[in-house]
Order: C-alpha cells, then structure tokens, then sequence
C-alpha cells in the first residue's frame, strides 16, 4: 500500500486516485535528492478518511513532508522526544487499520490527514536523500518509488467501489495511467556524466557545462504502466575510487556538518572472480545454535540433513583458509580458542570436538557468542565471514543487531533461519553486512542452500582496506563513520568525510585520495585527484546521506554505554537535517489557511489540537494476503521485511510498532517445512529467490548418494584407495587394484580419478553438490600426476561404465 489510501465507514483501505505528479532529481555519483508534489482528489461520492503511505526502502530518508488543502497545512516537523511536551493527538484508529490490513511488509512512513470531502484535493510535498546502487559498470542506479509513479503492479490490488476513476482500472489490460508524471532528473559528476540509459523513454541528453561534469534529462511522453521506471547513469574514468566534493549551506554556522563541504567517496575495487579449488585466503566461522547442533550430532554416516550440511560445508572449503566452529549454547565454546588454519589434522580435531562440546549446550547465546569472536583477532590477509545457523529467534534480537551493525564493516554475515520467528533478525544481519539471508525448510534442501552461500563467499576480497588524504596546509579530514576492513568481490562501499579549515596556499585547487588494499597478497594502490572546490546546487543531498551514515554510528555509540554525548549529538544532528534517529520523532503539525479551516474538506482535526499522528512504522503484512505472491505458495509475515539492524537496536514503542516479529520465546525444535517452499534467499535489499519445488525429488537422493563418499574425501582435495571407496563405487576392492593403471604409482591418484568420474555419473549433482570438492580434487591432481591422467581416465571410464570427457580433468 503506497501513496494516498481512503477508508469509508467499513470499506477497506484503498488508494486514493492519484491526479499528477511532478518529480525533480537532482543526483551527484552516488547520492539522490529528490523533490516531489503529487496531487490526489477524492473522485468518489462519499467523505473519505486518509492516510499518507511511503515505504521506505534501505536507503531512503525522508527529510521534509507537507500536505496542504484549500483549508488546511500540515507539516512534519523533528522533535526531540526528550523535549517533546505534547504528543499527537486525534483518531489512531486509522494507523491501526493500516497495520491490521496491510498486504506486503516494511517499513514505511505515515501521516494520518483527516477526512477529504468528495470532489476536494489534497496536495502532496515529499522529499527524500537516497544512497544509489552501483551497478557492475559503474553506472548508479536510481528506480522511482512506486509512490510517485503508481502503476498496475502495485495499484492494482486497490478497487474503492464508489470512486468514479480508479487506478486500478490500468488492470484492464490498458497501460495508460490516468494521471500525469512530469521527471526531470539533472546529474552532476566531476568526472564526468558520458552516458543514461533507462527502462523509458527519456529526451536526449543535455550538457549544461561545458567539461559535462553536469547535465539534464527528463521522462519524454507517457511512462510506462506496468513496471517501476529505473535511470542508469554512466560517468566518466571508471576506477576502483571516486570522489565528489559537495558545497555546504551558506546559511549554516561555520564549521557545522552542515556548513563545511562533504566529500563523498565511492570504493569499487577491481577484484576478479575465484579460481574454484586453488588455495583461498579468508577466515570462515560458523555458529551452530543448540537446535542445530542437536541434529547435527547424529553421526556423519546417518541420513540427517544437519549433518549432511555441515559435513558438505567443511569439506568443501579451500586450503589456504582459516576456519573455527562455535556452538551457542548456554555459554560460548569455540572449537578452536581462534581460528585455525584448514588442514586435514585441524578438520579431524574439529568433528571430534563438536561431538564433545555439543552434549553440554542448552539456552541460546548468541550474542556473546558474537562478542567473543568480536574480541578475537581474525589473521592477517582474512577477511572475515560468519555462517551464522537460527533455529528461533534469540530473546536478545535488539542487542545482537546492534552488536553485528557495530562491526559490519569488518566482516561478513551468511544467516539460514529455519522458522519465521528468526526471519526479520536474520535478514537485518544480512544486509547490514552484505551477506545473504536464507530460508531453509526441514528437508534436505539446506545442504544446497549453504553451499551456494559459500561459493559466493569464496569469491576473493579487497582486503586491509585503507584511505590516505593529501590535502593543503591548513585543510583535515573527518570520516564520519568507519572506512571497511573488507570489500568482497562484486561490491562497494560509500564513504564520507567533512573538510575542516582553510587552506593557507589558496591556489591549490586539487586534493589527492590515496586507496590501498592487499588482493591476493598483492598490495595494490589506486590514487584519485579531486577538486576541492565543491560543487553541488544547493540541495545538500551528500551532507544528509552522511548525516545519516553517521547517526547510525551514534545510535550504536549510544547503545553500547558511551555515555550521553553520543545521544545529544544524534538529536542535534537529527533536528539540523530533518532525518529521524530513535531519539526524535515526526510530528505533524497544523495550521489552518481559512479561519474555519476545521470545518472545510480536510477536517484533519478540533481546532485545539494542532498535532496530529504522523510518524515512521513497520508494517508486517499478513499471512491470507502474503500468498497472493504466488499460487499454493504459504509465506510467512515478515518475511519480505528487509529491517535496518541500527534502527532496530534502539527502536522504541513509541516510534511505531517494533521492526521485528514480536515472538520472544526461542523455537526448540525445527518447525515442519512449508508446503511448496524449499528456501527463500535474500540478495541485496528486497530481492528474494524462490528455489522451484521440482528441485526436492532428485536432491535429496543425491545427497544421499554423495554423502558417504564426501565423508572420505581428504581436505587435499583426494581419495585413499581403500574398502570405503569400493563400497560406495559398489564395485569390489580387488577388482579396483587390479585395474589400475600401471604407470601410476601412487594409488590415491586413481582412486581420486575414480571418485570424481563416479560423481559425474549425475550432473546434477556436480552442479549443486559437489563443484567445490571436485574442483579440489582436479587441483590436486594436476599437481601430482598430468601425465598419468588420460590412462586413470580411460580406465575408470571402464570399471564403472561411464563417458567422462577428459575436460573434466582439464585435459
């Protein structure tokens, strides 16, 4: 539900008809400003009561909101709640339906607007900073919210009965809207705006500089009404660093965060894909809550899918890796007291110690868990990732988002949740760290699952990352906020700093920005020169960005005891720039624009009271209404919901309704799979991917198939030749030595071979299951044994009645 939604006695909520929208944006590299007026009339027969709805995306702040009628105005404003004498008053009845009838979860912003009389209209001022996607080319990516362009997609779930002209009539097999869109976008880089692509069409490109650093285009025609409008801009000089130097407000005090210029740096380096099977660095931990570990103890040989998934996970990861196992239990153990270099003695202690460890293990403890490893120093040249395993949902959930928001950039999170209660904290740990959230069933489709994570996080990573500034005499640099330990492959990181002072030689025009990383052991330095005259049209789009980056630094600052000058910096900053933290909150105030303002169409409230219920809630939609997403397809509430693990930590009742599933009590034991899902992957900020349910039939056997041999494999990489291998190949052990090879002497390399021609028998299976253990294992033996291979091959391709082609091997 977005924009303007109505509500008429006991009909349902439904969106007002939206008449025209007028949108501006305004984005500098990787930030957005963005200014829009929408207007919205009542063309049904009846007064309506309304609300104003705006999801808020990861990356949306809203700074500035107004509503104004013939009658009437209201404007949001930030109040420190600390100061805050007079709470909103008037009818909440309105929010609670909005909470209690709302189909898709998430966050979103509010303000309750009172009753609109049939004919009258309502006019909409929003504005809003948002942090750009950075596409693999380098472009920046901006999408418009539904809201300001509402199309079939999301408006035709809303049919009000009485009005006249709906928009939910583009359902009809139509794509004209019945409402104007006029978007004008003006683009601003230092080097340089080359390139706009869009999803619609747009009028040609316009320099309005003559070096292009800045540039206009704007929608040409009518937009399409069937999907989101998306705007991909393309700038000059890709590198691993760019910088942009935004002008402060003139009218700010000198000094302030407001008053200096902003650098905004965006850090994209160049890291190539992984090799799969050579030596990888990284530090890899995984945390087993007791639930998990209590299945997981069964032994190896058995078909229990815990087992199954953490036997394929271990053997599966590289040599040249650090590892370490900590089970969660009533207090934290650790396998290893620090991680330990992967080696097949290290492997052994491991499984040994789980089965020791694991029988003394009761209540989760999580969170300390996560404070030990916080406190323990991860080895040099590893980035660092977690494989965090939830049965239920830890009592503690506020505390452990802050904790892993606290350090998000020193590691990497990789979550699976086995029931709906953890859904919304394990997907806040994803995304605050750039992982990935999964939801696995009680099937055997968890093993798949984890190992698709761990391919992804085998992919090398810039690690040590390190900013250096050269700046004139007399100029310094502020980071506001903590430059990453880690940028992992196929992503980015945003930084921002504030320049202090005056430079003493003013004809110094240019700044140097000095980026260095280790890849691959490799040190590697990229430098960036950068004007230091800002520039910037006034909109303060970077300065609000940054703003926000650092009140959540604050937030966490506040959280973990720091006294309370954290806090009354984030009220400051929150009340200077307009962008909510948990220790202010929105307040709708209104004033009238005729003296008999109460009595006319937009009768938002008595005339004594001027405040009025407008503020930022979590939606979490509802169970009948979340399976609309697809037939026969059960999603739980919640699940969609993509939190913000630093607004979570210290969210309060009084800012709405919590951001996480109000189930305090730890599920003890896995809860029965979903009908018709095998999991429920988060990738970024909102996309999810549904894993089709003809994938059970054949993964399950394969897994079944694969497991023993799996268990045999050495961390190398390879097979011994023994009655182990022969049982699982199911061909006698004598009849295995008599027809090896004679040119191989060392009987590993054959039964290796065999293994991995047995493997292939199921492509299926080397796809989803084993691609890293065979890629270890082909690694292997090329290193021992290049001339023995195509005779192993040869003859294995006989013994079991196979048709391995030899680039299998790599021959």
């Amino acid at each position: 539900a977005t924009g303007l939604l109505g509500k008429s006695l006991h009909i349902p909520l439904y969106s007002l008809p939206l008449c025209s929208a007028v949108v501006d944006v305004a984005i500098q590299d990787y930030v957005a400003d963005v200014a829009s007026e929408l207007i919205y009339q009542n063309k049904g027969p009846t007064c309506t009561e309304i609300l104003f709805v705006f999801p808020l995306g990861p990356h949306i702040a809203i700074y500035s909101f107004q509503a104004c009628s013939e009658d009437a105005k209201v404007q949001a404003i930030l109040r420190d709640e600390a100061q805050q004498l007079h709470k909103p008053t008037g009818d909440w009845e309105n929010l609670g339906y909005l909470q209690d009838q709302s189909k898709y979860p998430g966050e979103v912003f509010v303000c309750s607007l009172g009753t609109l009389s049939p004919g009258r209209e309502v006019v909409v001022t929003l504005r809003f900073v948002q942090e750009l996607s950075r596409e693999p080319d380098g472009a920046a990516c901006f999408v418009l919210p539904p809201t300001l362009h509402p199309h079939t997609k999301h408006y035709g779930d809303f049919c009000p009965p009485q009005c006249h002209v709906s928009v939910a009539a583009c359902n009809c097999g139509s794509s004209k809207l019945p409402y104007s869109l006029l978007l004008t976008a003006s683009l601003q880089s230092p080097r340089g705006v080359t390139n706009v692509k869009a999803n619609f069409f747009l009028t040609p490109l316009i320099y309005t500089s003559q070096d292009h650093s800045t540039a206009q285009v704007s929608l040409a025609g009518t937009p399409p009404g069937e999907h989101d409008l998306e705007l991909l801009v393309y700038y000059g000089d890709p590198t691993a660093v760019s910088v942009m130097v935004e002008r402060g407000d003139p009218g700010a005090p000198p000094g302030s965060l407001l008053g200096g210029p902003m650098v905004l740096v965006t850090l994209a380096p160049s890291i190539p894909e992984a090799v799969p099977g050579q030596r990888q660095s990284g530090e890899l931990i995984f945390l087993l809550d007791p639930t998990f570990l209590e299945h997981a103890l069964v032994p190896l040989q058995s078909k229990d899918q815990d087992g199954d998934s953490l036997l394929f996970l271990l053997k599966s990861l590289p040599l040249g890796c650090y590892f370490n196992i900590y089970c969660y239990g009533e207090t934290s153990v650790g396998i290893f007291p620090q991680s330990v270099e992967y080696t097949q003695d290290n492997l052994t202690k491991a499984m040994r110690r789980i089965h020791s460890t694991g029988s003394s293990l009761s209540d989760s403890n999580l969170l300390g868990t996560l404070r030990s490893i916080y406190n323990t120093p991860r080895p040099r040249g590893h980035a660092r990732q977690l494989f965090i395993f939830m049965s239920g949902l830890p009592p503690d959930k506020e505390a452990i988002a802050a904790e892993v928001c606290h350090h998000c950039n020193s590691h990497r999170c990789f979550s699976f949740f086995f029931s709906e209660d953890s859904a919304a904290l394990a997907t806040a740990l994803a995304r605050e760290t750039g992982g990935e959230a999964t939801y696995v069933s009680s099937d055997n489709t968890m093993t798949v699952a984890v190992l698709k994570c761990l391919k992804k996080a085998l992919q090398p990573a810039a690690e040590g990352v390190s900013l250096n500034w050269t700046l004139p005499s007399g100029l310094e640099v502020e980071v506001l906020g903590d430059t990453p330990q880690s940028i992992f492959q196929g992503q980015h990181s945003h930084v921002y700093a504030q320049i202090h002072g005056l430079a003493q030689d003013t004809t110094v025009a240019k700044g140097v920005l000095t980026l260095q990383y280790r890849l691959d052991s490799q040190e590697v330095t990229h430098t960036m020169e950068f004007p230091l005259h800002p520039q910037g049209d006034g909109r303060l789009a970077g300065h609000r960005v940054a703003m926000r980056c650092l009140l959540k630094r604050l937030v966490l600052e506040t959280a973990s005891g720091f006294g309370d000058e954290p806090r009354h910096r984030a009220v400051e900053i929150s009340l200077t720039s307009g962008i909510i933290c948990p220790f202010t909150s929105y307040v709708g105030v209104c004033t009238s624009q005729r003296v008999n303002w109460y009595q006319g169409p937009l009768a938002l409230l008595p005339p004594h009271q001027t405040l009025i219920p407008c503020q930022t809630i979590e939606l979490h939609g509802s169970m009948e209404h979340s399976s609309c997403y697809a037939k026969n397809i059960w999603v739980p509430p919640g699940w969609l919901t993509a939190v913000s693990a630093s607004w979570v930590a210290l969210r309060r009742l009084t800012h709405g309704i919590a951001a996480l599933p109000k189930q305090e009590a730890c599920s003890k034991a896995f809860k029965p799979p979903p009908p018709f899902i095998s999991s429920l992957k988060y990738v970024g900020s909102m996309d999810f991917r549904l894993e089709s349910p003809n994938f059970w039939p054949w993964i399950t056997k394969a897994i079944a198939e694969c497991q023993e041999l799996v268990a045999l494999q050495n961390v190398n990489g390879s097979w011994a030749l023994s009655s182990g291998l022969a049982s699982v190949l199911e061909v006698d052990e004598a009849e295995i030595k008599g027809k090896m090879p004679g040119e191989v002497t060392d009987p590993s390399i054959w039964a290796t071979v065999l293994a991995v021609t047995w493997l292939h028998r199921n492509d299926k299976c080397y796809q989803d299951l084993c691609e890293l253990l065979e890629a270890k294992a082909v690694t292997w033996l090329c290193s021992q044994a290049v001339s023995q291979l195509d005779q192993c091959l040869e003859a294995a391709n006989t013994l079991l009645g196979s048709s391995v082609k030899p680039n299998v091997f790599r021959l």
